[in-house]
């Protein structure tokens, strides 16, 4: 069995909430695109994961939009046609390492059965630790959910939404960022959403970086999965 693998230079943009602002830096840019080829005997796939985000700080206010599309095929049947798109923002100005979040999110995605999904909601975070090179973060919150499915039914909930985010760069030439997210609904049970995303960056500038990023989600209510692997660059420019 022969495997290739190889990246599609497609655009991602994506704003990063870590300790990396100075005072004269209003936004951070990230361009990057990830992707995979599979090719044995007569069997094909490939995978192409992007996203276009734009963010902003302001003081003691953060403002971050994404947007991610995450599409594969497998010889001629579909396997991923998911959409995902966000406006979120942090407001600092509780005490120190703490502060509230809200967002806005939109997702629609083949491989979950998930025809339409609107989350909107806020809460609070704590930095334990917030270093130029190491950041963790706890967030907690409540969340509106209006879903429709792709087998047809349609419902609307609550769910606690609690987030691990993590950030650390060594020797300013790894990189390693985690967003991981658990949602449970408060009166459906066993209808709970995991999202998780861990990205490893080699830099080979300043602004540019090889990539691997694995996501996993999980929307137990259909009770459908998906685990993804792709390699690709990463364009990284404060401004």
């Amino acid at each position: 069995m022969k495997l290739t693998v190889l990246p599609f230079f497609f655009f991602l943009c994506c704003f990063k909430l870590y300790a990396q602002y100075t005072d004269s830096t209003n936004h951070h840019v990230v361009l990057t695109s990830t992707g995979s080829i599979n090719h044995a005997n007569e069997d094909r796939a490939y995978l192409l994961n992007n996203a276009l985000n734009f963010g902003m700080k302001k003081k003691s206010f953060v403002l971050n939009s994404t947007t991610a599309w995450l599409y594969g095929k497998q010889n001629s049947d579909l396997t991923n046609n998911d959409f995902s798109t966000t406006l979120n923002f942090n407001l600092y100005k509780t005490f120190p390492h703490f502060y509230y979040w809200g967002l806005v999110n939109y997702n629609t995605s083949y491989s979950l059965k998930l025809k339409n999904q609107l989350l909107a909601g806020g809460g609070i975070a704590y930095s334990i630790l917030d270093k130029p090179n190491a950041y963790i973060n706890l967030s907690d919150g409540v969340l509106f959910d209006q879903s429709s499915l792709i087998a047809g039914d349609s419902y609307h909930t609550y769910r606690n939404s609690l987030r691990l985010q993590y950030h650390f760069a060594i020797k300013e030439l790894i990189t390693i960022d985690g967003n991981h997210f658990l949602q449970n609904a408060f009166d459906r049970q066993g209808d709970y959403i995991i999202r998780s995303t861990t990205t490893l960056g080699l830099k080979l500038r300043k602004w540019i970086s090889l990539t691997t990023a694995l996501n996993y989600n999980k929307l137990n209510i259909t009770r459908s999965e998906n685990l993804n692997l792709t390699y690709g660059l990463t364009l990284d420019k404060y401004f």
